[in-house]
């Protein structure tokens, strides 16, 4: 199917009305046969059931075409030989994306990797090396944009190619500080949005999005999560997606990792490497994607859930639903650890400037060794100075010493003070 420009415009302006979600759409158009005649009937319909809602201006939708050209970007609908066949099959799939950048590598197997946004050094090590190793099998990585582990996965990937998910607008880049990675994306993977050009991201938009990152994915893989954390909305969608979920295992010490282990205790699959990944899509890459349905049996991945979107009800059907307890952003998800809650106490209100050396180092830290160096590079700190705040560390009983120049933290407990600084 390939829409005219008429029907495309048809399409967001049903999609950008009032109380109009995916599945209201779906059965709107599937019982007037097109966008363009459910706009026509939706006046009618409305005053027969005592309604009323603002249906989308026409030009305002037709600015926003506009508005998008001008960015270098387009919009593909569902249906369309462009629109990522996983997406397709989910419950509610977004009518209409918005994307900016090569459009062809929607067509390619893709693995979302997602967590963190204060991830460890070994942490972000992981996750660099499994997108790397995806790359070079002929897959391309998935993640939302946001700081840690996203941001990590996508610079791994820019060679081989790359999809960010954005909460907002494709013209409201966020964080702020993606924007450079936001056109590099762009260059050599794409940038995927369902909201519209302007949109500022709003709570509600997050778990949107996840749904998207976890539904363009053959499989999740969860890398460092605190519990009721973004990235657990992300496995809870791939799951009810029926799609493969992955969970890097990590210390229970370390309060990064009780989301991921919990993951595991739900059955989850164990990810030590890309291999893992890799031997597991092979059947799914043979036989296509499988229906939704649900792995867990948790009621919290599909009960009593907070919508995703404020729809109207006009045949009796039940809108799609979020995750009971996850409806806020994942920057709104608890700390960490106490590095965390000291580290941002101590940023400045621009989201450009970057918190104490020393603090970025203990947040980098934790359980598992990680090597000096990867954490000089990782802190974008010198060497020389990485040791002065590990040999402060040390002093103070709280540094392990591994051979091979490695370090850990002997104590990343909730409960600990916040580090002094050097």
């Amino acid at each position: 199917m390939k829409l005219s420009d008429a029907q495309r415009l048809d399409w967001l302006c049903l999609i950008r009305s009032e109380n109009i979600g995916p599945r209201t759409f779906r059965t709107l158009v599937n019982r007037f046969g097109g966008a363009g005649r459910a706009l026509e009937a939706l006046p009618d319909l409305l005053r027969q059931g005592g309604r009323t809602i603002t249906i989308a201006d026409r030009g305002a939708c037709a600015r926003e075409m506009d508005a998008l050209a001008r960015l270098g970007g387009a919009f593909v609908c569902l249906g369309e030989a462009e629109y990522p066949t996983a997406l397709r099959a989910i419950d509610a799939p977004p009518p209409v994306l918005s994307i900016i950048g090569r459009a062809d590598r929607l067509a390619m197997p893709a693995v979302a990797i997602v967590g963190s946004r204060n991830a460890s050094a070994a942490g972000l090590t992981f996750a660099e090396r499994i997108a790397q190793d995806l790359g070079v099998a002929g897959m391309i990585t998935i993640s939302g944009l946001a700081r840690g582990i996203d941001a990590r996965v996508h610079r791994a990937t820019l060679q081989t190619g790359t999809i960010a998910v954005v909460a907002g607008g494709l013209d409201k880049i966020y964080p702020s500080e993606h924007a450079e990675l936001f056109d590099r994306i762009a260059e050599t993977g794409v940038v995927v949005s369902e909201m519209p050009v302007g949109w500022e991201p709003r709570g509600r938009d997050f778990p949107r999005r996840n749904r998207i990152v976890s539904g363009m994915s053959l499989a999740t893989v969860v890398i460092e999560a605190a519990r009721r954390s973004g990235s657990l909305i992300t496995a809870r969608f791939a799951a009810e997606q029926n799609r493969e979920v992955f969970s890097v295992p990590g210390s229970p010490l370390d309060p990064r990792a009780e989301g991921t282990n919990d993951l595991l205790r739900q059955g989850a699959t164990l990810c030590t490497s890309a291999q893992d990944v890799i031997d597991a899509l092979a059947p799914i890459l043979r036989d296509g994607v499988p229906t939704p349905g649900s792995l867990f049996e948790d009621e919290t991945a599909s009960a009593a859930a907070e919508p995703l979107w404020d729809e109207l009800d006009l045949f009796g059907e039940t809108p799609p639903r979020s995750l009971a307890g996850h409806e806020l952003d994942e920057e709104s998800a608890p700390p960490l650890h106490p590095l965390v809650d000291a580290r941002r106490a101590s940023e400045p209100a621009s989201d450009h400037e970057q918190p104490d050396v020393s603090l970025r180092v203990q947040a980098l830290l934790g359980p598992a060794p990680v090597n000096v160096d990867d954490l000089a590079r990782l802190a974008d700190a010198s060497v020389g100075l990485v040791r002065t705040v590990l040999l402060d560390l040390e002093l103070n009983g709280r540094l392990e010493r591994h051979g091979g120049n490695l370090v850990s933290l002997t104590d990343v407990s909730p409960d600990q003070s916040p580090p002094r600084t050097v």
